[in-house]
């Protein structure tokens, strides 16, 4: 199908006439006259009554927002994550349970580093299973499941962070 703008008119085989609202990477927004605001997919077939040229701005937000999708999805880039004021310049303390073993001594910063590389890699492989094109929605779901516990089991890890956004969040009850 043609790429239609803003403003152009369709005729749906389901929904009926409508103009399209709203564009989107993959979908338009349309107003239906009877059916009201639907999603279409860009690629389904639809009787053009009227095209409008589409504009291609994108505002600086738009386009900032699409960056760091596509740094988050394909490369081992990460944001900077802020550790809590109270844990800087601490020490984690591992002290094996018999006495005649030497304990471990690590900087909180390092081990934190750590855990925020295994929260962003967690999100790398949860976008590379959503965007997978040989796993059935059952299969991506199930995967899911796996990965949502994952964050759970590491909400232990939470107090380290600084940000309530940045900390890991699992199943909700």
């Amino acid at each position: 199908m043609e790429i239609l703008g803003v403003g152009s008119r369709i005729k749906h085989p389901s929904y009926g006439d409508g103009v399209v609202i709203r564009l989107h990477k993959r979908i338009y927004e349309v107003c239906f006259l009877e059916s009201g605001i639907k999603s279409v997919a860009k690629d389904f077939s639809v009787e053009v009554i009227e095209r409008i040229e589409p504009e291609y701005s994108v505002s600086f937000s738009e386009a900032e927002d699409a960056l760091i999708k596509i740094l988050r999805e394909w490369s081992d880039v990460t944001e900077i994550i802020a550790m809590g004021e109270k844990w800087n310049k601490g020490i984690l303390i591992l002290r094996p349970g018999d006495p005649s073993l030497k304990e471990k001594e690590i900087p909180i910063e390092t081990f934190f580093h750590k855990i925020v590389m295994l929260r962003d890699r967690l999100r790398v492989m949860e976008q590379r299973i959503n965007a997978h094109k040989l796993l059935s929605d059952e299969d991506k779901f199930e995967l899911q499941q796996y990965i949502t516990r994952i964050y759970g089991s590491l909400t232990t890890f939470n107090v380290l962070f600084k940000h309530q956004g940045d900390q890991f969040v699992g199943e909700k009850s």
